[in-house]
């Protein structure tokens, strides 16, 4: 799960406890959700408006009321939300201002954040004004169990309240069809900026390749897979030793990355067609 998922499963959690509708930030200011996500679909496994755009949001404010009322930050320390002044210059740009302070409604450490319960969030985030935000909630511990369940954190009428857009989905259809077929594991091995951010926790989460290959020899033993697909941001020196190393009954299992684009390949030919085949939220 991409940290953008993550943040955007949580802030849809905090949205349904307080009662509000969720506004999916402008493209020009952060990420392109839509771009990757259904957003209308989660409206329609909840039955009702839940979620709207921003170009939705400004639609139904005047001018003078696009702002956001109130700040609240879900981190106190080492500072109250971040917030550089490059996203600053975003929101103004987009005609949106922010009203008074960025606040914390607690105490609450970046680096070692408390268990939370729904009832604390509700009483310490509930408002009266019409537009709030809340920021770092990235670090949100709160009803892990419930925020993180499979289908997501609300009640809904769907399989999963989170599904990729349509053209995402079928292109993954094709992919499989493709290189993977029925039986297949697929794995992320998260490399490029993670040695320094594993390095500060104790023990380090940063595996050596050689481990690596170990956990994933396991699994695939495990499911009796013949092949992986595996999301990477790995040098390939580090993907070559890697393939060398997940060996099953004396057999290198195959590891299959997104190849480059191929006119001779149609499996992504509908993120060719749209342009967004080079994408990287894609």
């Amino acid at each position: 799960m991409s940290n953008h998922l993550i943040c955007l499963e949580k802030h849809m959690f905090f949205a349904a406890l307080l009662d509000r509708i969720l506004v999916i930030p402008s493209p020009k200011f952060d990420y392109q959700y839509d771009r990757v996500i259904d957003i209308e679909r989660i409206n329609t496994c909840l039955g009702r408006t839940v979620v709207v755009s921003f170009d939705q949001f400004k639609e139904n404010v005047t001018k003078n009321n696009a702002r956001i009322d109130r700040f609240i930050c879900y981190v106190s320390s080492p500072q109250p939300c971040y917030v550089d002044e490059e996203h600053i210059k975003k929101l103004k740009g987009l005609g949106v201002s922010i009203g008074g302070k960025l606040e914390a409604p607690w105490s609450e450490d970046i680096k070692k954040p408390s268990k939370r319960s729904f009832q604390e969030v509700k009483e310490k985030f509930k408002s009266d004004d019409g537009v709030i935000a809340i920021g770092d909630v990235f670090y949100a511990d709160m009803e892990q169990d419930w925020v993180m369940q499979p289908g997501g954190p609300i009640k809904h009428k769907c399989k999963t309240l989170i599904e990729p857009s349509r053209l995402i989905s079928l292109t993954a259809q094709r992919f499989i069809q493709t290189f993977l077929g029925k039986n297949f594991v697929a794995l992320h091995l998260r490399r490029h900026g993670f040695l320094k951010f594993c390095n500060a926790k104790s023990p380090s989460c940063f595996y050596p390749i050689p481990q690596a290959a170990d956990c994933m020899t396991r699994i695939v033993e495990k499911a009796n897979a013949p092949v992986i697909y595996l999301s990477t941001d790995a040098a390939e020196s580090e993907t070559g030793l890697l393939q060398s190393l997940v060996v099953v009954d004396g057999k290198a299992v195959p590891l299959v990355k997104r190849p480059p684009r191929n006119s001779a390949e149609k499996w992504d030919s509908l993120l060719y067609r749209h342009g967004i085949e080079d994408d990287s939220q894609v």
